[in-house]
C-alpha cells in the first residue's frame, strides 16, 4: 500500500531545507539591492574607459535616434481621430525613441546620470569625477548634435509627410510653451524615472522592452521633461525660424538639463547608494 505524502508544515518552511540554507536563501533576498548596484557600478565604471571617439559617435546615433518619440507621436497625431482617448495612444509613440535607444545600447545623457555617478560615490577621487564630468560633456553634446540634425531632416529633409511634420510642429509648440520653472519641475521626475529604469534593467532579463515602454510611457503621459526629446522639439522650432534659440535653451534646455540632473543623479542615485552603503561598510569591517 502507498504511503500518503505528507502535508507541507504550516509556517511554509520546507523540512528538506536545512535552517542554515534558509538563513542563505534569506541574505540573498536581502543582498537583492546590491547586486543590482554592482552590477550598474560595473557598466559605470566599464563607460569610463571606453574611448571617447566610440562614446561621441554612439551620443550622437542616441541623439539622432531619441528624436523617433517625436516622430511617432507626430504620426499618432496625424492619422488618429481628434478625440478624448486621443493622447492614451499618441502618447506610446514617445516610447519608440528610448526603445531604440536602449536595446542597442547607445549613450542617452539620463542614462550617465546613474550609471556613472555610482562609481563616483563608491570611490570619490579625481579619476571618477573627472571622468564622470568629461563622459556627462561628452555624452551631452554628442546628443545634442544628434537631435540637432535629426531636426534639421524633419524641418527639410523630407522624411515626413507635410501632415506629420506639421505635427511634429505643434508638439514642439508646447514644449517650448513652458516656463523655465515649469520645464525645470516636470524635468525632476523624467530624469528620476530614467534612471529608475536603468536600475531595474538588471533584474527584468526578458521583459526589457516592457520596463522602458511602461516608464517612458508614463513620462510622457505625465507631460514631463525630457532634455533629450526635448532638444529635437526646440532644435525644430528654431530651424523653421519660430522661435530664438537662445530663449529655448535658456528657458526650457538648461532647466530641462537642470531638472533631469536632479532627478536622476541627486534623487535616485543618492538613494540607490543609500540603499546599500551601509551594508558595504558592514562589510569592510
Amino acid at each position: 500500500m502507498m504511503s500518503q505524502p505528507t502535508a507541507p508544515p504550516e509556517d511554509g518552511t520546507d523540512d528538506h531545507i536545512s535552517a542554515e540554507e534558509q538563513v542563505e536563501a534569506k541574505e540573498l533576498t536581502r543582498l537583492k539591492s546590491r547586486v543590482v548596484y554592482e552590477i550598474i557600478r560595473q557598466e559605470g565604471e566599464s563607460e569610463l574607459r571606453r574611448p571617447q571617439s566610440a562614446i561621441w559617435w554612439s551620443g550622437i546615433a542616441a541623439g539622432g535616434g531619441i528624436t523617433l518619440s517625436l516622430m511617432t507621436e507626430a504620426m499618432f497625431r496625424t492619422y488618429l481621430p481628434d478625440a478624448p482617448w486621443r493622447p492614451l495612444v499618441e502618447n506610446f509613440g514617445y516610447t519608440a525613441g528610448f526603445l531604440l535607444v536602449i536595446l542597442s545600447r547607445m549613450q542617452l545623457f539620463t542614462e550617465n546620470t546613474i550609471t556613472t555617478v555610482l562609481p563616483s560615490l563608491a570611490k570619490p577621487c579625481r579619476r571618477t569625477l573627472v571622468g564622470t564630468s568629461r563622459l556627462w560633456i561628452t555624452v551631452f553634446t554628442a546628443n545634442m548634435i544628434g537631435t540637432f540634425l535629426a531636426a534639421l531632416l524633419i524641418a527639410y529633409g523630407g522624411i515626413l509627410t507635410p501632415d506629420v511634420t506639421a505635427s511634429a510642429v505643434e508638439i514642439s509648440r508646447h514644449v517650448a510653451g513652458w516656463s523655465a520653472s515649469e520645464t525645470f519641475l516636470k524635468a525632476i521626475p523624467a530624469g528620476f524615472l530614467i534612471a529608475a529604469i536603468v536600475w531595474m534593467m538588471p533584474s527584468a532579463e526578458g521583459s526589457e522592452f516592457w520596463v522602458i515602454a511602461f516608464f517612458t510611457y508614463i513620462i510622457a503621459l505625465g507631460d514631463m521633461a525630457h532634455v533629450v526629446v526635448g532638444s529635437a522639439e526646440l532644435f525644430l522650432l528654431a530651424i523653421i525660424g519660430e522661435a530664438n534659440i537662445f530663449k529655448l535653451i535658456g528657458v526650457n534646455l538648461l532647466p530641462a538639463l537642470l531638472g533631469n540632473i536632479l532627478g536622476g543623479t541627486g534623487l535616485f542615485a543618492l538613494l540607490a547608494w543609500g540603499q546599500v552603503s551601509n551594508e558595504m561598510k558592514d562589510d569592510k569591517h
